[in-house]
């Protein structure tokens, strides 16, 4: 069976495996404090064009967004994101559990909007029963969506401006930051991310690492005492280079970005072939995510040789995810389509 259904599932890029093996027995300080953690933050810092920020790494993204979100927001306060947003629908409550609501937002493509970040704070300003509400500390999104989708960045410095009038921190999931990087539609550059937000992350786990998130803190007021919250979460990694290694290897020539451009490359690919064989999108897609809308029939024929991720139902339609990754082969993806071809 040939899996299309995550990109996380591979392992690591070789040069990352190499490297591992060649200082398995090394011997640094933990915790993220060695030289190869530092090196690696500095190439962050560079590529953000933000000498400034502070770079802590993480094990996954599930324990970043639960870290980031519970250092930032004070206890009676609430995030706002899409209704579709991960920290809503794919982490457990793990936000809830740590005491803070998730405050979601309607949103067609997963995106949110300035205007109703804007409408939703004077909603909550201007009622006069406010403080029996959770109020709104930080806004959260995904780049790229969990539809696949992008911000544009007119609407990112949109939001951002917003986001800064009302004192609200704005905090994007780069889970997937790569790949909406490299995406042909993409108009926003890694230093335009760190430009227009206060905190976001920089994916590996999905692009390329074993394991590994990069929390960039952009904003100097959410920068003191973050190592406390990461220890509290569970996130201090004992062996803390396993991570610096990693990013370390993710920043240097270009890697990050060439095989984010190779994932997205055959999804282009994939989403061309659906369009010629009229197998309807059931998102407007330009990253490695590509959501296709086929009946119950087609889908058991797809998992006679592929597997699939089951996303929502639309009617009488199943919503598939079909994802490419950094490993992902040419080979396979011409499988993938003749596959689809047949189900026509």
């Amino acid at each position: 069976m040939i899996h299309f259904e995550c990109d996380y599932t591979e392992g690591a890029h070789p040069n990352i495996i190499k490297r591992l093996t060649e200082t398995n027995m090394m011997q640094t300080c933990g915790y993220g404090e060695d030289e190869i953690c530092e090196n690696a933050r500095n190439k962050i810092k560079k590529a953000i064009g933000n000498q400034k920020a502070d770079v802590h790494f993480l094990v996954g993204g599930t324990q970043a967004n639960l870290t980031v979100i519970d250092a930032v927001l004070r206890p009676y306060q609430g995030v706002l994101s899409a209704v579709s947003g991960h920290i809503n629908v794919h982490e457990t409550g793990a936000v809830e559990a740590c005491g803070h609501k998730v405050l979601a937002l309607d949103s067609e493509d997963g995106t949110i909007h300035a205007e109703q970040v804007r409408e939703y704070m004077e909603r909550h300003l201007h009622d006069s029963s406010r403080e029996h509400t959770v109020q709104p500390g930080m806004v959260y999104i995904s780049f790229p969506t969990e539809n696949g989708t992008l911000y544009t960045k007119k609407q990112l410095k949109e939001l951002y401006k917003v986001c800064s009038y009302y004192h609200l921190p704005l905090f994007i999931d780069g889970a997937r930051l790569g790949y909406g990087l490299m995406s042909p539609e993409n108009d926003c550059t890694l230093k335009d991310i760190a430009k227009y937000s206060d905190v976001f992350y920089i994916g590996g786990t999905k692009v390329d690492a074993l394991f590994g998130e990069a929390v960039v803190i952009v904003n100097n007021d959410l920068k003191k005492d973050f190592r406390y919250m990461i220890k509290q979460k569970g996130g201090m990694l004992a062996k803390g280079r396993l991570l610096g290694i990693q990013f370390d290897e993710l920043f240097e020539n270009n890697l990050y970005f060439d095989i984010s451009k190779h994932a997205i490359d055959l999804a282009m690919k994939i989403k061309q072939a659906c369009m010629e064989n009229h197998i309807e999108l059931a998102y407007e897609s330009f990253t490695n995510q590509q959501f296709v809308l086929l009946n119950d029939e087609q889908v058991k024929k797809l998992e006679e040789k592929f597997v699939v991720s089951h996303i929502e139902r639309k009617g009488d339609m199943n919503v598939i995810r079909l994802c490419t990754s950094w490993a992902t082969t040419k080979e396979n993806v011409d499988l993938l389509i003749e596959k689809l071809k047949e189900l026509c």
